[in-house]
């Protein structure tokens, strides 16, 4: 049997950065992937005739490690990304909207102007409100650090005097639309944590869309570029659990067949690990604070239109809704059909076992509430449900994050729920990977 150098369980943005940190120290690299396409949550496939991708991702402008990956791999991320620079905050039954800038270097007058105006959807009180919470939130993150975990969003927007206006119309969009969770159960450490790469460098301040599926212009073209390395990447290959012998992890066992290996990588959603870790290991005392990190869902309703839903392609944001966030891209990721919806739906755990049918009647009701016009449109859509997508964010979290080494030899975690400083983001997971094969290659 032959004796593999590293395996990577995963080919979502950690195994894959993983990969592309131990192949350029000439290390042997496999990855195995269960699914039939690379991506992980990072992914685009088709699913019964119709192309869908995992959930609505967006490109951050700050991102560093993002891009280095991908020139890593030969690729300018440039080809990756149209820039949006803009979102909208959409409220329903005629309520105010408002389209904000994100670019105040590429876009400073609609940057700016987006902010200080739209004073229908946040007037001066409120926005003067939210002041004192940011910058007294940002000023904890860096001082208390993981202390500010104690908190909720809503608790310690209450505590700073954020006007209720504001709570609804910004502090929901952004803690629903972007981790679907409400700012009663969402920490404040992670909504500052993932402000402060922004305030730190805000020329860099920028949102975009993917020009295409994720598979196809990310995670599919960096597998490529490892390979081109010398590296070896199949999918189809579900690990069904671990080799461990004499207190190491030495392989896994993929389709009923031992692969051995020197040190492997686990890279997958963390539910996923925690399967694989407690059939191999039990409850050890080494993984007690990971096996306890809850994971949360996350349900995106994806549709196919005879003609654009919306006029421009950028996210929008409508609390008081089931669509958390939601885009029209027909004009950016789906160019091949003539109108397209991706929603992020609030509240995805009452969607997980609800019938298609049921939640895309329930979308169609949100949707008059917004007057958006899609109903006698529709060509046809899907419903992309994970049980346990992320991570859990909620406060008191964050002390149950692993590092990436472990105290079994042969093992190392990679993901975003592993220990860094970008939490549930693709960045996150980039830098999750990094460290993963930092530690690989410390073990020897």
């Amino acid at each position: 049997m032959k004796q593999n150098d590293v395996l990577i369980i995963g080919s979502g943005l950690s195994g894959l950065s993983a990969g592309m940190e131990l192949a350029d120290k000439g290390r042997g690299v496999t990855i195995l992937e269960r699914n039939r396409y690379i991506g992980g949550r990072t992914a685009d496939w088709d699913e019964d005739g119709m192309h869908v991708e995992s959930g609505l991702h967006r490109w951050l402008g700050f991102y560093q490690e993002l891009p280095k990956l991908f020139e890593k791999a030969g690729l300018d991320p440039e080809d990756a990304v149209i820039w949006e620079d803009e979102v909208q905050f959409r409220l329903p039954d005629g309520g105010p909207q408002a389209v904000v800038g994100l670019a105040p270097l590429h876009n400073p007058v609609e940057t700016f102007a987006g902010w200080l105006g739209n004073l229908d959807w946040l007037g001066v009180d409120d926005k003067a409100s939210l002041v004192p919470f940011f910058t007294a939130g940002l000023a904890d993150f860096k001082l208390s650090g993981p202390e500010l975990d104690n908190n909720s969003v809503l608790e310690y927007a209450r505590k700073r005097g954020v006007t209720e206006e504001a709570i609804v119309n910004l502090l929901i969009p952004l803690t629903e639309g972007i981790f679907f969770l409400p700012p009663e159960r969402y920490s404040a450490y992670v909504l500052m944590g993932i402000l402060v790469p922004g305030v730190k460098r805000p020329h860099s301040l920028r949102v975009g869309s993917f020009s295409g599926g994720m598979t196809a212009v990310m995670t599919g073209p960096i597998a490529d570029g490892l390979m081109k390395k010398g590296a070896t990447v199949e999918t189809g290959a579900e690990v069904e659990r671990l080799l461990v012998e004499d207190g190491r992890v030495s392989g896994v066992v993929v389709n009923g067949e031992m692969i051995r290996a020197d040190h492997v990588i686990l890279a997958t959603a963390l539910a996923a690990a925690q399967r694989l870790i407690r059939d191999a290991l039990g409850e050890h005392e080494a993984f007690r604070d990971m096996l306890a990190l809850p994971s949360m869902p996350a349900v995106t309703l994806q549709i196919e239109l005879d003609s654009p839903a919306m006029p421009k392609d950028h996210v929008v944001f409508s609390p008081k809704t089931v669509w958390a966030s939601y885009a029209e891209q027909s004009r950016t990721t789906f160019r091949h059909v003539p109108g397209r919806l991706s929603i992020d739906l609030a509240q995805p755990e009452k969607f997980l076992h609800m019938p298609h049918e049921e939640i895309l009647a329930a979308a169609l009701a949100d949707a008059k509430r917004l007057g958006i016009e899609i109903e006698g449109k529709i060509r046809q859509y899907r419903v992309i449900s994970h049980a346990d997508d992320f991570y859990m964010l909620a406060p008191g979290m964050e002390r149950l994050r692993p590092p990436q080494a472990t105290e079994i030899p042969g093992l190392t975690l990679a993901g975003d729920y592993t220990s860094q400083h970008l939490f549930a983001t693709m960045e996150g997971a980039v830098i999750s990977g990094q460290r993963a094969a930092e530690a690989v290659l410390k073990s020897r």
